[in-house]
């Protein structure tokens, strides 16, 4: 293995006369004596680790000055390497058409800009798209998703649902109800590796479906607590049966209000047959396209992610009976979900947002 070799240094009497005066003078900069010292010393055949510790210097430093002299000479050592200046401010022309672009214009050939196409298309740099971007809260890498709900009784029946989260009746039982309809067993290819420290849990990417189950269940609203059923189909009958469990679940004598979407279902001529023997069961619709209202989603959303979504499911059996699991450790300690939206503040935001749709169908 060869080892690094310092430059030779060898000074001519002129030279190092030259040197000695730079190292004692006052009016010289301090940077260039202790590289006129250097340089002397090195002549002398000190070593660039003995130099250093003789100046009290770091050793990379000493190197650097010693290979500069010996390529270039005295004008090696009094001049600093010129470094890159500040990078040029990009004009407002040329910020304002990348912003132009990205906001009305597409990609050939892509729906949407990326840092990489912009800069090609602009002649500037990646991170000055960025930079521009970041300064002007565009992400043209992302969307947000949205529907506005057409239903006729869109307020009547937010309003309906919402006083019944922020204000549920006296002597009453408030329940969120809807079903989770094909949840899939999925068992996968091949064997994950368990966590473990410095690394993370591992799962294929593939799957093997081992059939499906759909959860009906029912959020009460003021203690959390589920009443959950999994049902191989999802029909009025299935309905029917839920309705009977959620009855049964129920404090005797109290009113109970069911909320659930518009699901046909739900509004089967037996079902109605069924309710209007119940006058003490009252149900209340969601409007259209507007399941965000009906809280038991957020449960749902929990099941996916705590339980399903990396579940490993041989069987549908399987999968119900780590459902079941869930929804009682869920009951063992149940805590509501909170509902702090008002109807008003709902209402005004659904109101800005069918104003900027018909300005944009308009357009």
């Amino acid at each position: 293995m060869s080892m690094r070799v310092a430059a030779a240094i060898i000074l001519k009497a002129s030279l190092r006369n030259k040197l000695s005066r730079f190292s004692k003078a006052s009016n010289i900069s301090p940077k260039l004596k202790v590289r006129s010292r250097i340089i002397l010393l090195a002549a002398e055949g000190k070593t660039n680790k003995q130099i250093a510790a003789e100046l009290d210097i770091d050793e990379p430093q000493v190197g650097r000055w010693r290979k500069r002299f010996a390529q270039h000479g005295v004008a090696g050592i009094e001049k600093d390497k010129s470094r890159p200046g500040r990078i040029k401010p990009l004009g407002k022309r040329k910020e304002s058409e990348i912003i132009r672009k990205t906001l009305e214009t597409k990609p050939k050939g892509a729906t949407h800009w990326s840092r990489a196409l912009m800069a090609a298309e602009t002649g500037v740099s990646e991170s000055t798209v960025g930079r521009v971007w970041a300064r002007n809260g565009l992400k043209p890498h992302r969307v947000r998703t949205f529907k506005l709900s057409n239903d006729k009784r869109f307020e009547q029946k937010l309003e309906d649902i919402v006083g019944l989260y922020l204000s549920p009746p006296e002597h009453a039982v408030v329940f969120s109800c809807d079903e989770k309809s094909q949840i899939q067993a999925l068992d996968r290819t091949q064997p994950g590796l368990p966590l473990k420290k410095g690394r993370l849990q591992t799962m294929t990417h593939d799957y093997k479906r081992n059939g499906t189950t759909s959860l009906f269940a029912a959020l009460e609203i003021a203690t959390g607590k589920v009443v959950g059923q999994c049902m191989n189909k999802h029909r009025h009958a299935e309905w029917l049966k839920f309705l009977r469990l959620v009855e049964k679940n129920s404090p005797v004598g109290k009113e109970i209000h069911i909320i659930c979407d518009n699901y046909a279902t739900h509004k089967h001529a037996k079902v109605t047959a069924w309710l209007e023997k119940r006058p003490h069961i009252h149900i209340h619709f969601t409007p259209t396209s507007a399941s965000w209202l009906n809280m038991v989603e957020r449960f749902f959303r929990n099941l996916t992610d705590k339980c399903v979504r990396r579940g490993v499911f041989h069987s549908v059996a399987e999968l119900e009976r780590a459902i079941y699991e869930y929804i009682d450790a869920h009951n063992e300690d149940p805590a509501p979900f909170i509902w702090t939206a008002k109807a008003s503040d709902i209402l005004e935001k659904v109101k800005r947002g069918r104003i900027k749709l018909n300005n944009l169908q308009s357009a």
